[in-house]
């Protein structure tokens, strides 16, 4: 009967302590579960408003019918400090995933190192001790860790998808200035015709003036009427001076918005007439509406990112096989570097697997998954949002649509009154004090008529926008992964 070896023992004991210290996944797992767009009722909100119109063109401002608002967003878009903060983001995750590209790959480098040691002879006897040895030595050096559990490509499928959300976060950027800069623009359009309104306004008001200082001459009113007069064509003037700073206020901000100084901002004309077209939204389901919103498809590339992430660090508790080897030539005198005795060869195999480790693994898994948890909230939350930001967008525009019809029918009798009343005071049948009771009304509708078109411009603008711009987006594969998903990753 054959007698065990006397390393057979403590091999075993060596073996059975390694799998009793040997780091466990067990009891982690990620909580968050991903969001079905088709889940979230919206159906009744969007009732009457759904129809065959397709999404936005990507030039969506375009409809606004405005030729110097699309020269100014064609002006923006072909570079502000802001665009170009969002597109070095881009590259910077670029850069970093192609770092995590570059870290599963083999390498090759070439070395060359000289190395003296003096040997005192209270170490070593002679000839060795008292002795100096040198060796000088050039070679090629080869390392490369086979990624046999999937942990490389998973850190590079993780930069990866930060690397997509980055590029759709630089098309969000490009959405967001022309959207920022066709509503100030609309802000611009609505300060001008406030100040035309308080022009005339402050107009009539000194005609009221002038016609009760000739009242109170003649015997025929008191100062009274002076006084009031004077009132109001104080506060038509100052209505005038506040609709001018707006006008200036806009002009700035449009400046700013184009990454220009202010004097840019002098040189913008009045708006056009705008226009906007009658709201509605594509007849399709919640999942494909929402999937033209870049916040929306960067979250879910964040999510896929996340899962990834969990799957790298699962495989950092596997047992890691590294290959290295080392080729050239080595010599005490350089004079001897390419001798025939001179070849240096080495290499091989080298395998480690985490023990001990202090709770590292398992707290970088817990990690990971948060992070996981984290992004499929923000995914969760971000289809919430945007689907709100239609509704909003989509119901502002129809309610506002009909408030404008109804001041419109307010304005035209007011419009017919006034004339009613002109005409009367030429026939000799009424007098100038009515002409001017009757204007009042009239300008007052003018003015909220233009405040309630700049509304509904500015609804059809966050309408446009809530439904993604005409960007086109890359999404991942798959819209329906969630955390089962990462059941597919080995778990030790």
């Amino acid at each position: 009967m054959p007698h065990p070896t006397p390393f057979r023992l403590p091999l075993t004991a060596a073996l059975a302590l390694l799998v009793a210290g040997c780091a466990s996944t067990h009891g982690l797992e990620p909580q968050g579960s991903v969001l079905n767009a088709d889940s979230l009722a919206a159906s009744r909100s969007l009732a009457n408003a759904q129809s065959d119109a397709g999404f936005p063109q990507h030039d969506w401002w375009q409809s606004l019918g405005d030729a110097q608002l699309d020269a100014l967003i064609d002006e923006a878009l072909a570079g502000t400090p802001s665009l170009d903060a969002a597109d070095a983001r881009v590259r910077q995750a670029i850069a970093q995933a192609g770092l995590a590209e570059a870290a599963g790959k083999p390498t090759l480098g070439a070395t060359a190192q000289y190395t003296g040691v003096q040997i005192p002879e209270t170490a070593a006897p002679p000839p060795f001790g008292g002795e100096y040895v040198d060796v000088t030595l050039l070679g090629l050096q080869f390392k490369y860790s086979p990624d046999i559990w999937g942990g490389h490509r998973a850190r590079f499928q993780t930069a990866l998808g930060l690397a997509r959300a980055a590029e759709v976060d630089a098309q969000a950027a490009r959405l967001t200035l022309s959207s920022n800069i066709a509503r100030t623009y609309v802000v611009l359009a609505q300060a001008h015709e406030a100040a035309d309104v308080a022009n005339a306004d402050a107009k009539r008001a000194s005609q009221l003036l002038e016609l009760g200082r000739q009242r109170v001459k003649a015997g025929l009113d008191n100062q009274l009427q002076i006084r009031n007069a004077e009132t109001a064509v104080a506060s038509a003037q100052q209505q005038e001076l506040a609709a001018r700073q707006q006008i200036d206020a806009a002009r700035n901000a449009l400046a700013a918005l184009l990454g220009k100084g202010p004097d840019r901002g002098l040189d913008i004309a009045r708006p056009a007439l705008l226009r906007a077209a009658a709201p509605g939204v594509p007849g399709v389901v919640p999942s494909e509406l929402l999937g033209h919103r870049p916040d929306v498809v960067a979250a879910r590339w964040r999510v896929e990112a996340a899962r990834h992430g969990i799957k790298a660090s699962k495989a950092e508790f596997y047992p890691t096989v590294n290959l290295s080897a080392l080729v050239g030539v080595a010599a005490g005198n350089p004079s001897d570097l390419f001798s025939g005795d001179s070849l240096l060869a080495m290499g091989g195999p080298a395998i480690s697997l985490p023990i001990f480790d202090g709770g590292r693994l398992r707290n970088n898994l817990a990690k990971s998954d948060a992070e996981y948890d984290l992004a499929v909230a923000n995914y969760n939350q971000s289809l919430v949002g945007a689907l709100h930001e239609v509704a909003d967008a989509l119901q502002a525009a129809r309610s506002l649509e009909a408030q404008v019809a109804t001041t419109q029918r307010a304005r035209e009798s007011a419009q017919a009154a006034w004339q009613l009343a002109s005409t009367r005071y030429k026939a000799g049948l009424g007098t100038q004090l009515d002409v001017l009771a009757a204007q009042r009304p009239l300008l007052q509708l003018e003015q909220q008529l233009a405040a309630l078109n700049a509304q509904r411009l500015g609804a059809a603008i966050d309408l446009d926008r809530a439904l993604g711009g005409g960007l086109e987006l890359p999404a991942p594969a798959s819209d329906n992964q969630d955390s089962n998903d990462l059941s597919k990753a080995p778990t030790p």
